[in-house]
């Protein structure tokens, strides 16, 4: 499992990258999240038709610049692939610093950060720029040049599945179209590695599926291709901005009570953060949870999509980003999944009048620990409410207990005999 500082240094490897909703870019990144983990990846032909959308023309990009008269670039997208509006055709022509300008986007509110531009499904081109940079330019000729192709080629994503004990599944997605962002998404494809490599030294009783696609067209592709399937995911994350320094933040599925609405909620409310009801706008959470699929699927982050202001701009490099809150939002994932791991439904063996618990040795088993009367009063709590009907998760909340302490005394009660799964 990687550590905050080797989770880091993933993004920084991953930084300079290009990346896009298709091309080079993309299985460069793949390449490397499948030196960590086993990965299946898929390439899916141009023109595919998947659920409303098609699959569309691979972009790659080799060169950019804007170059003065003398030569010199004073816009390079060597320094900075966000120097370039994603998906730009190619163009090679001089023209005034007026005529370029209405073909640059900077940030006037932060003038020295570059923004990150697209226009994935209306061809043109552009640059973005410092605005700082932009002030300083002189009047005259300019040669603008993007050397990049846009033709027939695939989208590429990338699966890892680490298996358990049942076929239901739990997903994770993150998306792996943006290029130098760190925060959004590298920090949430480090955390994801991690999170896998753990899980797979623990030998689930959960299916869980990894996921690195481009976003949008991405999710509704795997959507199209595993529709058949797509009843066995039964619980899943989408996680994304989870390296900044900011509180975590859930976002609910469309359901709002799905068994994952309400373990991140359990497991958030000892520390720092806000849970907000589902909307039609973010990340894939929203093709997840589109009413035709309906799945119990739900978004974390830390800062929350566009929510601080370094977002989808150049002040989102390494430096934004922190080992600690990676570590933080793994630690949260790894929290939650084990609830879901540990949540079942028990049937009270002994189900008129209490049973007695000191001729079995439970209340001997408590003895000197400081938690005793907590545990004590999982015990009863878990005896009373073990109908079959009542999850470990809902005797929790009820009780007003943490779930590791009834889940513990749940074990310990059917370890005694007292209770069936």
């Amino acid at each position: 499992m990687l550590t905050g500082g080797e989770m880091h240094a993933l993004v920084e490897r991953l930084y300079p990258l290009c990346r896009s909703i298709t091309g080079d870019g993309v299985r460069q990144t793949l390449a490397i999240v499948g030196e960590h983990l086993g990965l299946q990846v898929h390439e899916v032909p141009t023109g595919t038709q998947v659920l409303d959308w098609t699959v569309p023309q691979e972009w790659n990009i080799r060169d950019a610049f804007v170059a003065d008269a003398s030569g010199r670039r004073v816009i390079d997208f060597r320094a900075s692939n966000l120097h370039v509006v994603g998906y730009s055709v190619p163009v090679d022509e001089t023209m005034s610093l007026a005529e370029l300008r209405g073909r640059l986007h900077t940030l006037p509110e932060s003038p020295s950060w570059v923004p990150y531009r697209t226009s994935y499904y209306s061809p043109t081109w552009g640059f973005c720029v410092a605005q700082d940079v932009l002030d300083a330019l002189p009047e005259g000729d300019y040669h603008v040049k993007i050397d990049s192709t846009l033709a027939d080629g695939s989208l590429t994503y990338g699966e890892h599945v680490v298996p358990g004990e049942v076929s239901d599944e739990v997903i994770v997605s993150c998306h792996v179209c943006h290029p130098s962002l760190a925060n959004d998404n590298l920090a949430g494809i480090a955390v994801a590695v991690s999170l896998a490599q753990q899980l797979a030294e623990e030998k689930p009783h959960f299916t869980y599926r990894f996921l690195f696609m481009p976003g949008t067209i991405g999710a509704i592709t795997w959507l199209a291709r595993n529709a058949e399937h797509v009843d066995r995911v039964k619980h899943g994350v989408v996680l994304a901005c989870a390296g900044d320094r900011g509180s975590l933040t859930y976002k609910q599925s469309r359901r709002g009570d799905a068994d994952i609405d309400r373990v991140m909620a359990h497991v958030l409310k000892d520390k720092p953060h806000e849970i907000r009801e589902f909307s039609p706008y973010g990340y894939d959470e929203r093709q997840f949870c589109s009413p035709g699929f309906n799945l119990g699927v739900g978004s974390l982050t830390r800062t929350p999509y566009a929510g601080y202001p370094e977002y989808h701009t150049s002040a989102d490099n390494p430096a934004f980003v922190s080992p600690e809150a990676m570590e933080d939002t793994l630690d949260t994932l790894q929290t939650a999944f084990a609830v879901l791991e540990r949540n079942r439904r028990y049937v009270n063996l002994s189900p008129y009048g209490e049973p007695q618990l000191g001729k079995r040795g439970l209340y001997d088993s408590l003895g000197g620990r400081s938690d005793a009367k907590e545990a004590q009063l999982a015990m009863l709590w878990v005896l009373s409410y073990s109908d079959g009907e009542h999850s470990l998760l809902d005797i929790a909340e009820r009780a007003g207990l943490p779930f590791g302490a009834v889940a513990t005394a749940a074990q310990a009660l059917q370890v005694a005999g007292l209770l069936k799964e």
